[in-house]
């Protein structure tokens, strides 16, 4: 039977705020471009970058005014 790869539905204790957020994304961002293209540490690195993002989104949708 062959092996699927699967995802961690763990996610990580990430900041709360957006400046805090975005500051982890750039050191995160920083972190994948040292890492040897496809290696664990660049696959770990884009993981965090996705969710970085999906976090910075919804505090970006509940502001109010929303931020443009």
């Amino acid at each position: 039977m062959a092996k699927t790869k699967t995802t961690s539905s763990k996610r990580p204790n990430l900041p709360q705020t957006r400046d805090e957020l975005l500051a982890l994304h750039r050191e995160t961002r920083a972190r994948r471009n040292a890492a040897a293209h496809g290696s664990k540490e660049h696959a770990a690195a884009i993981d965090l970058i996705c969710q970085i993002e999906i976090e910075v989104a919804r505090i970006e949708r509940a502001m109010d005014p929303p931020l443009v």
